[in-house]
């Protein structure tokens, strides 16, 4: 069996035991880069590549790196609401209104796709490759999907030539 170098996880996972320690301050100090919708882009964007890194080790065989990754996963889950702050809309964001309409749907989103990673976690933790396999198959309707189907705007469709 290869295993996946799990240096590019340990990083994620270093960002996101940071973030989560500045999102539970009960400061009033500055975080991040001051940009709401920047800083939540750039910890999404962390977010999917923990997540297909995920998914490399998990086709890999490598269950350790899968556990790494889907801890990650539950940690950002966790700090997913403090980077939606109420009007925090741009141009740039891909957040529907929706998110702060219907804002306990949209916590429980979050918290939904903390459990899913930490069942993915433990599962890996316990070299059940089977159970790992089917959690990952399933990982983007039951997890991912729960929150951006109803609060991200889709992406744009590219026009077919």
């Amino acid at each position: 069996m290869r295993r996946a170098s799990t240096g590019a996880g340990l990083v994620v996972l270093g960002l996101a035991v940071a973030v989560a320690a500045g999102c539970a301050s009960e400061t009033k100090m500055k975080r991040g880069s001051g940009d709401i919708v920047a800083d939540r882009q750039r910890v999404m964007k962390l977010n999917g590549a923990a997540w297909a890194e995920a998914q490399a080790k998990a086709k890999a065989g490598n269950l350790e790196g899968v556990a790494v990754n889907a801890e990650v996963l539950a940690l950002y889950s966790q700090e997913i609401p403090f980077l939606f702050t109420d009007g925090s809309t741009t141009e740039k964001s891909k957040a529907k209104p929706e998110i702060w309409q219907k804002w306990p749907e949209f916590e429980a989103a979050a918290k939904n796709l903390g459990m899913q990673a930490e069942k993915l976690r433990d599962a890996a933790r316990a070299k059940n490759e089977q159970l790992t396999q089917d959690l990952v198959k399933d990982f983007g309707r039951q997890a991912c999907g729960t929150c951006h189907t109803p609060f991200r705007q889709p992406p744009p469709q590219q026009p077919r030539s």
